[in-house]
């Protein structure tokens, strides 16, 4: 049976000699598994297509449960990021996260997300410091693991004061209040941060990097961004560790 959909490449595995099997975020079924015979064989139609963080529509072939990629016209191979190591290893992070938390069940926000993440880095040259944590922190957010930012948890106090961020319970408490709970990792926010991270979960998705911090408000962001991952998901990923040990090179 063929069907067709728009698919997003999050990642590849190479198989055989000339083979692929890649990780595709669906439009229409969510997260599949994709064999993309002779992929890479010179010349083979689908070569361009079957390489991460190329957005086409694909024509699939299913039998037995399992899928072949017959044919792909690509949309958008965002082949800036190709040119900019930086924003590559920040691209593959984002993706790796991304299949983390996608099913296969299909998620159109999902997968609107992680290309507007791609086009904020590869044609909108949007700065990866801001465009890390707003798509940790919304793509946490759709996958059902929303922060709780309106009000402090304790009090319901409308800004927190000093707010900040407690890892483990997912919400925002004054720096008071949360002084008086129990044992938990937190992070402080501080009030830009904290109406920043409201935007971030709250407002329109297609203004989603529409928004501009100090640098030391975008450093704390950041920090409770990564934070917040790495605590509710209870596991590392090795596309992060690269990307972070990157950054010094980058800045020296």
């Amino acid at each position: 049976m063929h069907w067709q959909t728009e698919g997003f490449v999050l990642r590849e595995a190479l198989y055989r000699e000339n083979d692929k099997i890649l990780t595709v975020l669906t439009r229409a079924e969510g997260k599949r598994t994709v064999a993309a015979r002779g992929a890479r064989r010179g010349g083979s139609p689908l070569m361009a297509a079957a390489q991460p963080f190329v957005y086409a529509h694909m024509t699939l072939f299913e039998h037995r449960g399992r899928l072949t990629l017959d044919d792909a016209e690509i949309i958008d191979s965002f082949h800036a990021l190709r040119a900019d190591i930086e924003r590559l290893s920040l691209a593959a992070y984002l993706a790796e996260l991304c299949g983390a938390l996608a099913g296969e069940v299909a998620d159109p926000a999902l997968l609107n997300l992680i290309l507007n993440a791609c086009h904020a880095l590869a044609h909108l040259q949007k700065p990866p410091a801001l465009v890390k944590p707003a798509t940790e922190f919304r793509m946490m957010s759709l996958c059902g693991f929303q922060p709780t930012v309106d009000a402090c948890l304790a009090c319901g106090r409308t800004p927190p004061a000093e707010p900040c961020l407690h890892l483990g319970q997912g919400g925002v408490y004054c720096a008071a209040c949360r002084a008086g709970l129990e044992k938990g990792p937190s992070l402080a926010l501080g009030a830009d941060a904290w109406q920043a991270l409201r935007h971030i979960v709250h407002g329109d998705a297609r203004r989603l990097f529409s928004f501009a911090l100090p640098d030391s408000a975008l450093a704390a962001l950041a920090a409770a961004a990564e934070a917040f991952v790495l605590t509710q998901l209870e596991r590392g990923f090795h596309t992060l560790n690269f990307y972070k040990k990157l950054i010094p090179l980058q800045k020296s």
